[in-house]
C-alpha cells in the first residue's frame, strides 16, 4: 500500500474511532493502518497537527525527520458521514 493511501485511511478511521469511542471494529481497523505505516513505512509517529476549513495537515516521523501529508477535509470525514447517516449503523 503506498503511504499516501495508508495515511488517508488511517486518518479516516481515526475521524471515526474519535467520534465513536465505543465502536471497537473502526479502532481496531485505525490500529491495522497504523501498523502498516509503521512495519511497512517506518513510521515512528502520526497525529493530526491542524484542522482547517479544507485541509487536514497529518504529521508523521520517519528516520528522515516530521513530514505534513495534507488531506482534504471533506474526503477525510467523508467515511464518518456515511456511518452517522446510515441508521443500520447506529442501533443501539
Amino acid at each position: 500500500m503506498h503511504l499516501e493511501d495508508a495515511l488517508f485511511n488511517w486518518l479516516q478511521m481515526n475521524i471515526v474511532a474519535e467520534a465513536r469511542p465505543d465502536d471497537r471494529a473502526a479502532s481496531d481497523t485505525r490500529d491495522f493502518f497504523l501498523q502498516i505505516l509503521t512495519e511497512d513505512h517506518h513510521i515512528v509517529n502520526v497525529g493530526v497537527a491542524q484542522t482547517d476549513d479544507a485541509v487536514i495537515h497529518v504529521i508523521y516521523e520517519t528516520g528522515d525527520g516530521l513530514q505534513t501529508q495534507l488531506i482534504p477535509r471533506e474526503a477525510a470525514e467523508q467515511l464518518l458521514a456515511e456511518i452517522v447517516s446510515n441508521p443500520k449503523y447506529n442501533e443501539q
